[in-house]
């Protein structure tokens, strides 16, 4: 299946370069600034200075709207972006709903891609999602593992818009000689996710489980599947850091994986909320509902060989998370 035209584990310009430093003071647009992890680059951005940061929400922007996203670039002229804006769901909403996954993914990248070119952004950073990667890749996952193997079904509609935003990234190398990039995060957790229990991703979606169980002792709580898949998760505040370093560190073909290089089962990580949120009860698990990939750990040794290392612990990490969600919880989406 691999083609060794979009295939990035072959070097389409030859070789990686270093990038020229990023100005400060320019006009740098984070896509999905509200969302779990465009804030978290938003945080980390002003916090190393940058004075001009900028976003829009959707109901003032929406990118799905090809003729407003040029009208915005126009306006607002960015010399650099982070495109962090999509459609993100858990195994439910994806499986449910695929034919949104793949077209406002689609829309939202080509459109914002295509202004960037148009208007000559100089440094442009796309983020992808570790489903790209085939279902049964080698474990870790290298990034020429890409395109060698079938996707994970529930999520394949969603993973596809990726793989295409990789390539568009590709392409504008190529064609327009652009110093862009493209980072692909394991899964993500932190201030600002989707707490839904419809739509939420697995660790957002337990930690309201456990939660609303342990204020209304609640004898049990169901998860779905058999508790066995093993998942690799990322603070949303690493992440903006890894994003700031690429971009300052790395310019090359290839898409870059980032993660901790370490994974959990979904029964431990679950047992690791039920402790944070003080939940005493009994954990079932239903094993009629899908457990999806069976292992997602990336090999995160490019980012190791560019100076890059996450620092935040998983249990530290969830206990900065739950806090943050019991300050927010009335205000979360359901």
């Amino acid at each position: 299946m691999a083609s060794g035209l979009i295939s990035p584990s072959v070097a389409v310009d030859g070789v990686e370069y270093t990038p020229a430093p990023l100005d400060h003071t320019a006009t740098f647009y984070v896509a999905g600034h509200r969302g779990l992890v465009g804030s978290a680059i938003v945080r980390r951005l002003e916090a190393a200075g940058f004075t001009s940061v900028v976003g829009r929400v959707s109901a003032d922007l929406d990118l799905k709207d090809r003729d407003a996203t040029f009208a915005f670039f126009a306006e607002t002229k960015p010399r650099y972006v982070v495109l962090a804006a999509a459609k993100v769901g858990g195994i439910l909403a994806n499986s449910t709903y695929p034919v949104d996954f793949l077209s406002d993914n689609i829309r939202i990248q080509t459109n914002v891609i295509d202004a960037a070119i148009a208007h000559d952004v100089e440094r442009l950073l796309f983020l992808g999602s570790s489903c790209i990667y085939p279902k049964f890749a080698p474990q870790p996952i290298p990034e020429d593992s890409l395109l060698t193997g079938h996707l994970e079904p529930t999520n394949d509609a969603y993973a596809i818009a990726k793989i295409a935003g990789i390539l568009h990234i590709q392409a504008a190398r190529r064609q327009y000689g652009k110093a862009w990039i493209s980072a692909m995060p394991t899964n993500l957790y932190g201030p600002h996710d989707n707490f839904s229990l419809r739509g939420s991703h697995v660790l957002p979606a337990l930690i309201r489980r456990y939660d609303e169980a342990a204020r209304s002792g609640a004898p049990t709580v169901t998860n779905w599947g058999t508790g066995t898949p093993r998942r690799e998760f990322l603070h949303a505040d690493d992440m903006a850091d890894a994003c700031l370093h690429l971009l300052e560190h790395y310019d090359g073909p290839s898409q870059v994986n980032v993660g901790t290089g370490t994974d959990v089962t979904i029964k431990e990580i679950a047992e690791t909320i039920a402790q944070v949120t003080g939940f005493a009860g009994r954990t079932e698990w239903d094993t009629t509902k899908p457990d999806g990939t069976p292992q997602k750990l990336l090999d995160v040794s490019h980012l190791t060989r560019l100076g890059w290392t996450a620092q935040i612990s998983l249990e530290e990490g969830l206990r900065r998370t739950y806090a943050w969600y019991q300050e927010n919880v009335e205000a979360l989406r359901d």
